[in-house]
């Protein structure tokens, strides 16, 4: 059993530097172009918002009594499979997160050319409305609820908590498609990192592997029914992963040829309707 939870440890940590390494490479790629040309600002803008509502998420389930207590009601007396290096994480992910996100909003400030795709689609702006208009509804009808209630069936502020996993849920569902559209509209993968695909692929490779070991060595599977968000991060990030790759190496693989060129041309004069609006 040692040895297993060593196992489970060096899989939470190493998911962690592969997922935070993962943020680095696009905003080092665009200082590297100059340019944000070939992305749009969909990907880092909802990303932010997805990380400041898993910070929270983590953050809380970590350090609040009140909450784990009410997890426990609910799962025959566990607690919550969320550690140190989920909370570390996610703090960094909304920093580094923040930051890319101003290379597109003030381009002047990096030394950038404004590029195509600086202007959030509608569908981005409505997720991230919608999102916080959900968790200020929960919020109100919690707070409608008597204070001499049973957390174990009535509403409490653990369900306030879910929601919030469930806007990170929501956002990591739709964060890639506006860039995937963009790619196959383009015909190129050019501008677009493939390191932070192949760094989140083997993260949520690792994340799902400690979230299991984590639920049989605790001899209960709430660690996974529990902690849906985590469970589910894993498994549609790397579907996700899988179909960059797919762009990246098979479909629009770059040769040099003359139509790299014309490709360029085309983003650099900023065609926002290829943009997923």
């Amino acid at each position: 059993m040692a040895f297993l939870e060593f196992l489970s440890a060096l899989f939470g940590w190493v998911y962690t530097l592969s997922w935070s390494l993962s943020f680095y490479s696009q905003p080092m790629l665009n200082i590297r172009r100059k340019s944000t040309s070939g992305t749009t600002v969909d990907f880092p803008f909802i990303n932010t918002v997805g990380f400041l509502a898993y910070l929270t998420y983590n953050a809380v389930f970590y350090s609040s009594q009140v909450i784990r207590e009410q997890y426990a009601l609910r799962n025959h007396g566990h607690t919550p499979s969320v550690a140190i290096n989920d909370v570390v994480f996610a703090a960094h992910a909304l920093v580094v997160c923040a930051v890319l996100t101003t290379q597109y909003f003030f381009p002047a400030l990096w030394g950038f050319e404004r590029a195509p795709g600086t202007r959030p689609s509608r569908l981005v702006l409505g997720v991230a409305s919608g999102s916080f208009l959900a968790v200020a509804i929960i919020v109100f009808v919690v707070l409608s609820t008597p204070p001499d209630a049973d957390p174990k069936a009535a509403w409490a502020w653990l369900d306030v908590v879910y929601t919030i996993s469930y806007v990170k849920l929501l956002i990591t569902l739709v964060k890639y498609a506006p860039q995937l559209v963009y790619n196959f509209r383009n015909r190129s993968t050019k501008g677009w990192s493939i390191w932070q695909i192949l760094l989140d692929f083997l993260g949520g490779i690792l994340s799902i592997a400690q979230l299991v070991l984590d639920s049989w060595l605790q001899g209960d599977w709430s660690g996974v029914t529990g902690n849906p968000v985590k469970f589910a991060l894993g498994n549609v990030s790397m579907l996700y992963d899988l179909v960059f790759m797919a762009q990246h190496f098979v479909l629009y693989r770059d040769e040099g040829t003359a139509k790299d060129g014309e490709r360029d041309s085309l983003l650099e004069r900023g065609e926002d309707r290829r943009r997923l609006d």
